[in-house]
């Protein structure tokens, strides 16, 4: 048996969280079931769904191992899904989202020539859809793209100092080493969003994280996956400013980020955080989020348009009249 044989063999345990996702849940597991894997383990996690989820994997999917949990969000379904698994290396795909052919294999690979690196991810490609499954010629025209590296480059090796700029990798291209959420825990399930680029960070002051500059995955962009609410915290700024607190600015492994780069990102988010409350007519939020981009970036221009816009007076739609 060759050094290739022996390492197809190893487990992969995918974990595969669900809300309320019955009309996609089918396609997502056919996307695993079709990889050039053959050891593999995949895991559903059913977080309290009310609709048919958990009953049409139990029915479709006999070898699918289902786990039903009242709903707690998806921090805790994966933990859950972690803390089940079997596999030596565990990988993550969302409900809604669909991994293209050979997604595991290519990482296998890239793995296998950086052997001290316990995690990789990959480019991905965003879908909008909300059929339950892609169309076949677009997955073979996305396919035939993926030979033009360079369009899909991004970082890779000891990212540490990348992340603090922005998250970059994506949950449902990751491929992580069992081992790896042994030694820096899971997903912290105080985090309501961001729990994924909190691990990526704590990952990433510890093994080099490769990319695979293609792309080996969706991610699905319908109705149902926008955020219609503005959220209660800037989890992104909270994220990175508890790694900057913990960690600073360095990996000893790799490049030094710089802080007027890290603090310009941070406006952002903030600018972010206030253009979404001021979207909804939480003005004295919308205010204090720009007042805490300007502290970063005084010259962060968006931040200065959305403080003027909050002072002006909202426009309301005129009522018609008969004349």
């Amino acid at each position: 048996m060759s050094p290739t044989d022996t390492a197809r063999t190893r487990l992969v345990s995918v974990v595969i969280p669900c809300f309320n996702a019955e009309r996609f849940i089918g396609s997502a597991i056919q996307s695993v079931l079709q990889q050039d894997w053959p050891a593999l383990e995949v895991i559903v996690v059913d977080d309290g769904s009310s609709d048919g989820s958990a009953e049409l994997v139990r029915r479709m999917f006999p070898s699918v191992v289902l786990l039903q949990q009242a709903n707690q969000g998806v921090a805790m379904a994966r933990n859950h899904g972690i803390a089940q698994a079997r596999g030596e290396w565990i990988a993550f795909l969302d409900a809604d989202d669909y991994w293209l052919p050979g997604k595991l294999s290519a990482q296998m690979e890239a793995l296998r020539a950086m052997p001290e690196a316990r995690m990789a991810y990959a480019a991905w490609s965003v879908w909008e859809s909300a059929a339950p499954g892609p169309d076949p010629r677009y997955v073979a025209d996305l396919l035939q793209a993926s030979a033009d590296e360079a369009r899909w480059r991004g970082p890779t090796g000891w990212i540490y100092s990348q992340l603090l700029l922005d998250c970059e990798v994506w949950t449902s291209t990751v491929l992580v080493q069992r081992t790896l959420l042994d030694e820096i825990g899971v997903f912290d399930p105080g985090l309501r969003i961001g729990e994924d680029y909190d691990l990526w960070l704590r990952a990433a002051r510890v093994t080099p994280i490769i990319r695979v500059p293609r792309p080996l995955a969706l991610y699905r962009q319908h109705p149902a996956s926008i955020t219609r609410s503005a959220p209660a915290q800037n989890y992104r700024a909270l994220v990175v400013s508890r790694a900057i607190q913990r960690w600073g600015y360095t990996c000893e492994h790799g490049r030094s980020a710089r802080r007027h780069d890290v603090g310009r990102a941070l406006a952002s988010s903030w600018s972010q955080h206030a253009a979404a409350h001021l979207a909804v007519g939480h003005t004295q939020v919308a205010r204090a989020a720009v007042w805490r981009a300007l502290r970063f970036d005084p010259r962060h221009r968006p931040a200065w348009k959305l403080l003027l816009k909050s002072f002006l007076p909202a426009v309301r739609p005129v009522a018609a009249t008969d004349t």
